[in-house]
């Protein structure tokens, strides 16, 4: 027979005092509704979210793109992170989950007071009511402090921001970007959270997305689409050739981001408990069968697998899954990474060459068919495909909320199909009115002998203790000395420039 141990007299005995303080009637700043798990649980799902973007997104960003823009890569991560999170403890989360001011925003102001981040959680803020006078939706209190809940939704909002700097990497300002992310944030981003998750019109309509299918992912592919037209293309060379400066690490930050995604959609139910299971159990399903698909692709088209291609499967999958990940079932999981995997492997290899609008822009990582692609297919299979035990069983689902395939009827894909408009256009408008606006004080992009150069010109800094890939060399600034030198060192650089002054130099000597 198993053994049995009695809590009360151990810790009676490890106490000197006989008391049992975790479990007294009234303990100090540990009141009834916490549950330590739930809390736990929280804080460790902020945290893996956190890690995806630091260092995850930073490792990733500083290693998939060319030797010369490694620097300014993993900065304009590592600033996004810092900064979305002062924005969002003083006006942002409130804007996000606080009371309706309009329909789509809510009332902007801190989230610092001890008074406020100390009390239970809850949402939505403001409650609605039918015709009648009766509740339409009961407000959900789950069982830990508000300020796990401020917490595990900056992750949410510094990652959306992170991902969205991916379709401007190697060639947007970096002075464009510390004024643009912030605003951005709180411009577009708490319009999509309070219309989806706050209590706005498109929560109480119905439209499902679990953990921000539309409300991170498509917003941050359409924001980064949208910002790579106005800030324009990087130079032609880049465009042409810019492989990894480094595959191990790349590989190393998408691995961090993907077991993070047990954080991501692990955490959303709120609570440590069977959904939250059933959705980590699903977002690793969903990312390995997209990640084999897409390899699969490679193989059959262009007879060998990429690595890159690889991590770009992982990364449509997660996407895929993230709207659906706690309200489908598994074997719903290996269809949506069926079709996360294909499709937007077809829009990126096949039709991105084919489209002129898509070949107009330069997006950089391809963010639009990784995340605004995937995100929306997402979307559009959780209506599809929610249950309704899942959707009674998470409590920020509407009540009697299901997939069409389950009774919903074609109206939820109505639903789904209206909300990923209205996040479509928002982030459209918003992005394109912010950049307007910065742009005629300060340019979007860096300059053209500026991006000959890279990290050095942006940042006075450099990533490795090596020269060439494009950069400028400088005699005086890399204190290099050459040995009988029968050439001038800038005379030397510049025969070796291309039209575009992309090509490595060579110091004769």
């Amino acid at each position: 027979m198993p053994r049995t141990i009695n809590t009360h007299l151990l810790f009676t005995a490890m106490s000197p005092t006989s008391e049992i303080l975790a479990y007294d009637s009234n303990p100090p700043m540990l009141p009834k509704w916490l549950n330590k798990g739930d809390n736990a649980w929280q804080m460790i799902g902020a945290t893996l979210v956190g890690l995806q973007s630091m260092p995850g997104l930073v490792i990733l960003y500083g290693s998939i793109v060319k030797k010369k823009w490694t620097v300014n890569s993993a900065f304009m991560a590592l600033y996004a992170f810092a900064s979305s999170l002062l924005v969002w403890v003083l006006v942002g989360y409130r804007m996000a989950f606080g009371e309706e001011l309009l329909p789509f925003w809510g009332k902007a102001g801190p989230a610092l007071g001890q008074s406020y981040l100390v009390r239970r959680s809850h949402l939505p803020a403001t409650a609605h009511y039918f015709n009648n006078g009766t509740l339409e939706m009961a407000m959900v209190e789950p069982f830990f402090p508000q300020a796990a809940l401020v917490i595990f939704e900056f992750a949410y909002a510094a990652i959306t921001l992170i991902l969205l700097a991916g379709s401007v990497l190697g060639r947007m300002n970096i002075k464009a970007w510390m004024a643009f992310s912030p605003l951005w944030l709180v411009f577009s981003y708490t319009v999509g959270v309070f219309s989806l998750w706050g209590g706005g019109f498109l929560y109480q309509w119905g439209v499902m997305d679990y953990s921000g299918g539309y409300v991170i992912h498509l917003s941050s592919g359409i924001s980064g689409f949208t910002a790579a037209y106005w800030v324009g293309p990087r130079l032609k060379c880049d465009k042409e050739r810019f492989s990894p400066n480094n595959i191990l690490l790349m590989i190393t930050g998408a691995g961090l981001l993907w077991m993070g995604w047990s954080g991501f959609n692990g955490g959303e139910p709120f609570s440590a408990g069977i959904t939250a299971a059933i959705a980590v159990l699903n977002t690793h399903i969903c990312a390995a069968t997209s990640l084999l698909v897409w390899t699969f692709l490679d193989v059959i088209f262009f007879e060998k697998p990429s690595v890159i291609g690889a991590i770009q499967g992982m990364m449509t999958g997660l996407v895929c899954i993230t709207a659906g990940s706690g309200l489908v079932h598994s074997w719903a999981a290996i269809l949506m990474g069926i079709v996360s995997g294909s499709i937007p492997w077809f829009t990126m290899m096949i039709l991105h060459k084919k489209s002129a609008i898509l070949q107009k822009v330069d997006d950089t990582l391809g963010v639009f068919h990784t995340h605004a692609i995937a995100g929306l297919i997402g979307g559009l299979m959780t209506g599809l495909l929610a249950i309704p035990e899942l959707c009674d069983d998470d409590t920020t689902s509407i009540p009697g909320q299901k997939g069409t395939a389950y009774g919903g009827g074609i109206v939820q894909m109505f639903k789904q199909l209206i909300g990923a408009i209205f996040i479509i256009v928002w982030n459209v408008f918003t992005t394109t009115v912010l950049l307007l606006i910065i742009g005629m004080i300060i340019p979007l992009r860096m300059p053209d002998d500026e991006l000959l150069i890279g990290d050095d010109a942006a940042h006075g800094e450099e990533a490795y203790a090596l020269w060439g890939d494009g950069e400028k060399f400088d005699a005086t600034r890399h204190e290099t000395i050459v040995h009988h030198a029968s050439v001038n060192a800038e005379d030397s650089v510049n025969s070796h420039h291309n039209q575009n002054g992309c090509h490595g130099v060579t110091i004769q000597l």
